[in-house]
């Protein structure tokens, strides 16, 4: 008989056992049937060393639990990789729920607002211009983009109402109105 022909033997003579075996001791069938797969693979390069005097299935155990303990101990390092990598992740890349819904509340407040508006606030929140820079755009004087601004941004105030009270910087008058007094 060639090796081939012995180790499809050996095979069908242990799979089933080996699978009940792995099955038994692991999360998932999926897992179980990566095991057998090893454990036979094992057998097939080491095949002169499995016993020929009737301990093959024997043998074949000790090599599904020396698999079996190689198969946990890499579960175990991809979950702490995991872990550490969720860690990781929080720190790195925030929770956009919050933003998702305080989004939704300024699209809401800026479609309220008239285009002129809109276009101004956006060019300086949005794109991040001055207004020397907002007034090029429009084609426009920027004494008139700084009052316009201005205006603007109470109006966008007004429409949010208090949608974001307690986040950032909130003007505290009490705190002023003493020293306004001394004078």
């Amino acid at each position: 008989m060639t090796a081939e022909g012995a180790f499809r033997e050996l095979f069908e003579a242990n799979f089933r056992e080996l699978l009940g075996y792995a099955l038994r001791r692991c999360s998932s069938p999926d897992d179980a049937a990566d095991v057998v797969a090893d454990t036979m693979l094992v057998a097939w390069r080491r095949f002169d060393q499995v016993p020929t005097d009737g301990t093959a299935r024997l043998w074949l155990y000790g090599v599904a639990r020396r698999v079996l303990a190689n198969h946990r101990r890499g579960v175990q390092r991809r979950d702490r990789l995991g872990e550490r990598l969720r860690v990781e992740l929080q720190d790195v890349v925030p929770d956009h729920a919050d933003e998702v819904e305080a989004n939704a509340v300024l699209v809401a407040a800026m479609a309220g607002l008239s285009d002129n508006d809109r276009e101004l606030l956006m060019l300086t929140a949005w794109e991040n211009l001055d207004p020397q820079e907002a007034a090029v755009v429009l084609d426009v004087p920027a004494r008139v983009v700084r009052t316009r601004l201005h205006r603007a941004r109470a109006r966008l105030r007004e429409r949010l109402g208090d949608a974001f009270t307690g986040h950032g910087h909130v003007r505290d008058d009490r705190a002023l109105r003493p020293a306004q007094e001394e004078r």
